[in-house]
């Protein structure tokens, strides 16, 4: 088994791709819309499966927000230079709710980000620094 992709529920499909291509710098990988059934499709990524795992934007016709649920976590990326990350997703117009630092109780660096529907980004810096 591998992971193919997370399902996030959308409020603003153009918002949400504009945030993942432009300010996190992945790709519109593919779009479905299904009229008949009420909801649209946006698929993105850095790469396509089965390279790496995809986000699955969906948007229901007609709904604008939706309420986070108490289970709901996070997404995680690997960044190779968190600082310099940070500071690109910044220039974007991206939210950063954590600012670059040791993980409590670790010496890992983490960020956190929030994209426009209030969905947790969590950035792992997965490259040594020294």
């Amino acid at each position: 088994m591998r992971l193919l992709h997370t399902m996030l529920r959308v409020g603003d499909m153009q918002r949400s791709v504009d945030f993942y291509t432009r300010v996190m710098g992945m790709k519109l990988l593919r779009t479905t819309d299904r009229p008949e059934q009420k909801y649209s499709l946006a698929f993105v990524g850095y790469d396509s499966n089965p390279d790496q795992a995809e986000i699955e934007l969906t948007y229901n016709y007609g709904v604008d927000k939706y309420e986070m649920g108490g289970a709901y976590g996070h997404i995680a990326l690997g960044v190779d230079d968190i600082y310099a990350t940070c500071e690109q997703i910044r220039a974007q117009g991206g939210n950063i709710t954590r600012e670059p630092g040791p993980v409590k109780g670790g010496d890992t660096l983490i960020a956190f980000i929030t994209d426009p529907d209030g969905y947790k980004i969590e950035l792992i810096q997965t490259k040594s620094m020294t």
